[in-house]
């Protein structure tokens, strides 16, 4: 049956929220719009008439295409060449989805989204239903059909899971910049006390380059390796300008919600380092390099104003 412009513009209007679910069960941009696409055609080819709530059609279609492709996401990961992490989503992007509580923002942290791999694709998905986007029970055991009270069941394991993480701390734009500009100082100050001042005793620093640019496969542990692994960063040297092909600018930002720098050269972003901010300091660095996980971010950087550049690396 042929959509009509109605059905389209149905469809349309619940775009949003079904790329900012699949971001957050997928943790792929984009991964997150073929699942999207493919709940379209899914829409396409559906008796349009015999829907009764089509939101809720919707979601629940596009949920259990992401969980199958968690399922086999699971086994390409252990493939993986190096450390594998979320896809960053800029600051402004409408796949981040709601901000307006505490939960919403919290699920899709970088930092919330690396410690959702933790979890089965059944405990992902209540998890982002009830937290992001406040789904009752009743509505999540009929997306995934299960009973009300495995529902409940699974987002108290889900959240015991994620509480066991480290403890996060909300930073507002303000705070992330100066976070970003004390953080660039030391760095580049070529000693490595300055550093260490600024990071928890247990900070880790983390790379995921797909085994397409060069990062470490295991993270650096601790305030003093972390410490001497972002000093050598930072340290300027012909052989990193010939591996990225030219000096890059580097950019203060959020990503997720967090503190993030952004590297850009020649207007294609190639690293976005987010940071984890705890009470007692900075307690992770997760780095993408992989460019297959920053094409989204490279289109959303060349449509926004991002100002001048805090320094030129390399």
């Amino acid at each position: 049956m042929a959509l009509t412009m109605n059905d389209v513009d149905r469809f349309e209007a619940a775009r949003p929220r079904l790329e900012a679910i699949a971001y957050r069960l997928l943790g792929s941009a984009s991964e997150a719009e073929d699942a999207v696409q493919e709940t379209f055609l899914r829409w396409q080819a559906a008796d349009i008439n015999r829907v009764e709530v089509p939101e809720a059609w919707l979601t629940k279609v596009l949920t259990n295409l992401c969980l199958n492709q968690l399922t086999s996401a699971r086994a390409r990961r252990e493939t993986y060449v190096g450390q594998w992490l979320p896809e960053p989503v800029l600051a402004g992007d409408p796949m981040l989805g709601p901000a307006d509580t505490a939960e919403q923002r919290e699920s899709v942290s970088y930092a919330v989204l690396a410690l959702l791999e933790r979890l089965s694709p059944n405990e992902r998905a209540v998890y982002v239903l009830r937290e992001a986007f406040a789904y009752p029970h009743r509505e999540i055991a009929e997306i995934l059909d299960i009973t009300e009270a495995a529902a409940q069941q699974i987002l108290h394991r889900a959240k015991k899971h994620v509480a066991d993480g480290k403890a996060r701390t909300e930073v507002d734009e303000a705070a992330a910049r100066r976070i970003v500009d004390e953080f660039l100082a030391a760095a580049t100050s070529g000693r490595t006390e300055p550093l260490v001042r600024l990071l928890t005793q247990d900070a880790i620093a983390v790379g995921d380059g797909g085994g397409k640019v060069p990062a470490r496969a295991r993270a650096f542990e601790g305030a003093l390796a972390v410490a001497k692994f972002m000093r050598g960063l930072f340290k300027p040297g012909k052989a990193k300008r010939d591996l990225v092909g030219g000096s890059p600018d580097v950019y203060a930002t959020t990503a997720n919600g967090d503190p993030a720098l952004v590297v850009v050269l020649d207007g294609r972003v190639i690293g976005i380092m987010c940071l984890e901010v705890a009470p007692d300091g900075i307690a992770a660095f997760r780095n993408q390099v992989n460019p297959d996980k920053l094409e989204r971010a490279t289109r959303r950087w060349a449509a926004t104003d991002h100002g001048d550049p805090l320094l030129r690396v390399f």
